[in-house]
């Protein structure tokens, strides 16, 4: 199979290329750099330099006429999407929209697409959130990641064009940027390893579920064949607090820093959690890696980094 990775030299992307690689396909990955590293890409995968926003984006993929997009590229911070709703909606849907015309006119079968899965659909008391509840985005991400999923929708039913949504739990491991606002896992393991001050936002009761990212590879894997035209949960079921990481990182690491806590972050929900129950019946899909093995996997790839 013929696959673009977009965003593939990030987190989450890189990852699944690197999988979609192993698996024998022809992989590109389209990312701007921005955040995304060079290093990140698989040596096997051909890398093309463009904001999935540009004219050079949609000429790639109207050229190559690739089998399907999998598309990780987003502006992936709620805070960033608070300050600057704009930028976000620039990014996260007109950049899809980019994309999807030129696929809709080049024979593009399939997209999968990294969705959020907390933030579509915004506070609940009904948890774990199964992917009957409806939309109620909380967060310009948020709407941009509802409108992002509705618009597969449409192109799917006016174009033929299939797509998976891939609704995502919080993601953490090796790879993950600790220096954006965004990625609490990452941040704590850096900052501790360096010895540096660690920042709890609010009170720390915050519930997330936090699932590992070779879980969320799996899924991807599995979306190249199943799942058609549905959104998918991918998390844990379970639920962790920003203070019970803390604990665990500090353990992990040696870490000897107090517990600081700071101001509330605006856009925040209190407490996610993902039902997983339709990944396991459509895609054949449930998580593997349990939350401190996942822990002690990233801080050793933290670690090893620090030692270079």
């Amino acid at each position: 199979m013929k696959i673009l990775v977009t965003g593939g030299a990030g987190f989450i992307g890189s990852h699944v290329a690197d999988a979609y690689v192993a698996a024998g396909h022809q992989v590109s990955v389209l990312d701007s750099l921005v955040t995304g590293r060079r290093e990140n890409v698989n040596s096997k995968a051909t890398l093309h330099v463009h904001d999935i926003q540009s004219p050079e984006a949609a000429a790639l993929v109207a050229r190559e006429r690739f089998d399907l997009i999998n598309h990780h590229a987003a502006q992936a911070s709620v805070p960033v999407s608070v300050k600057d709703p704009l930028l976000d909606a620039r990014v996260n849907i007109l950049g899809l929209l980019n994309l999807l015309q030129a696929a809709a006119s080049s024979g593009v079968k399939k997209v999968v697409f990294a969705q959020s899965g907390g933030t579509v659909y915004g506070p609940t008391d009904r948890l774990p959130a199964e992917e009957t509840l409806p939309f109620d985005a909380a967060s310009p991400y948020g709407v941009s990641k509802v409108a992002s999923e509705l618009y597969l929708r449409v192109y799917a039913r006016e174009h033929g064009m299939k797509f998976t949504a891939l609704r995502y739990a919080n993601v953490y491991g090796p790879r993950q940027d600790p220096h954006g606002e965004s990625g609490v896992v990452a941040i704590f393991s850096e900052r501790m390893l360096a010895g540096g001050k660690v920042v709890v936002f609010g009170d720390g009761e915050y519930l997330r579920d936090y699932v590992y990212v070779g879980d969320v590879v799996r899924a991807n894997v599995l979306a190249l064949e199943k799942g058609d035209n549905e959104g998918i949960n991918i998390g844990t079921g379970k639920r962790t607090s920003t203070n019970e990481l803390f604990r665990t990182i500090k353990a992990l690491t040696g870490y000897a820093g107090p517990e600081t806590h700071g101001p509330e972050r605006a856009g925040d929900l209190r407490d996610s959690c993902l039902a997983v129950g339709k990944a396991a019946r459509v895609l054949g899909w449930e998580p593997r890696v349990g939350i401190e093995e996942g822990l002690r996997q990233t801080v050793e790839w933290f670690r090893s980094r620090s030692a270079l």
